[in-house]
C-alpha cells in the first residue's frame, strides 16, 4: 500500500492508522498505554489502533466529526 489511511471512530473514541493493507490483518497486539498493533500473518505490523482519542488530547467528549483521510 502506498498510502496512510487514517479512521477516527466516533463511536468508540478510536483511531485506526493503516500503513498496509486492512484486509491483511492476522492478530493484534496491546503495546500498552491504549495502542494497539495490528499485525500480519508473518508478524510485520501494518496498522496501529489508538484507544481513548479524547481522553488522550484532553477533550471532555469525543471529536465532533468523523474523519477518514486517504
Amino acid at each position: 500500500m502506498d498510502k496512510v489511511i487514517i479512521y477516527y471512530h466516533k463511536e468508540t473514541d478510536t483511531i485506526d492508522i493503516w500503513f498496509g493493507n486492512p484486509e491483511d490483518e492476522y492478530i493484534c497486539e496491546e503495546a500498552g498505554e491504549g495502542i494497539i498493533l495490528k499485525k500480519n500473518k508473518d508478524g510485520k505490523v501494518i496498522g496501529i489502533e489508538k484507544l481513548y482519542v479524547s481522553k488522550t488530547l484532553g477533550l471532555k467528549q469525543p471529536l465532533p466529526v468523523e474523519v477518514v483521510v486517504t
